[in-house]
């Protein structure tokens, strides 16, 4: 029986793999700072971007390890599908910075060293212009009205005259009950008029729903809800 152990590392050069994983953390951490400079909404993430830096060296790795063999490609395949992950993206860009990073790393890995620099350099400026010029940005100010109101009675045309007065247009988008059926809760999507109040428009709306709950979301297109 033949009981020595191969080393397999013979593939690619202790420099190959020096470079493919410092160059991967260099630009992952250069990524991972575009990232957190160009980051707006409220629930910000240190261990995602640190997730960041650590996923683009493994996915070097990864590349390492798989080289040219088949055999080993589907091999990785079946032992990465059993992992599951439960965390909810919060922001679509989130998803463009990972695979951002998983190119990287691949690039890295497959040792196409000035691709990965340069893609890398290449889409970070493009973010950071995107950032800086606010580019696509909807220049309609909208915002999230909930309001809470008893099931015995049609409240409906109370607050459209409320909402008449201190919007210039507004939309019932969804109504349902809460509370064990307790309260229905009704949501609009309402544009407010340069001279209104959002605190004036809750006080308006509670007096006209027996003072239940009324909610006012402002600027809900740059919060995580």
């Amino acid at each position: 029986m033949n009981l020595t152990v191969e080393d397999l590392s013979g593939t690619f050069s202790t420099g190959d793999m020096i470079v493919a994983l410092v160059l991967s953390f260099v630009l992952s951490t250069m990524i991972g700072w575009i990232y957190r400079a160009t980051h707006r909404h409220v629930s910000y993430s240190q261990s995602y971007v640190q997730t960041l830096v650590l996923l683009g060296m493994i996915i070097s790795l990864i590349m390492l390890v798989v080289g040219s063999n088949i055999a080993r490609a589907f091999a990785l395949v079946g032992a990465l599908s059993v992992v599951r992950f439960r965390n909810a993206v919060k922001e679509t860009r989130d998803v463009g910075f990972i695979f951002l990073v998983m190119g990287v790393g691949m690039a890295c890995g497959t040792r196409f060293y000035t691709l990965a620099a340069v893609s890398a350099v290449a889409i970070g400026l493009v973010m950071l212009l995107m950032h800086r010029f606010n580019w696509f940005a909807l220049s309609v100010s909208r915002q999230v009205v909930k309001v809470q109101v008893p099931p015995d009675e049609d409240y409906v045309p109370a607050i459209n005259d409320v909402l008449v007065r201190f919007t210039s247009e507004f939309e019932l988008v969804s109504m349902e009950t809460i509370r064990g059926g307790a309260l229905t809760e009704l949501m609009y999507t309402v544009r407010m008029k340069k001279e209104s109040e959002p605190g004036a428009l809750v006080a308006a709306l509670r007096e006209r729903t027996a003072g239940q709950r009324v909610t006012v979301l402002t600027g809900h297109d740059q919060s995580d809800l």
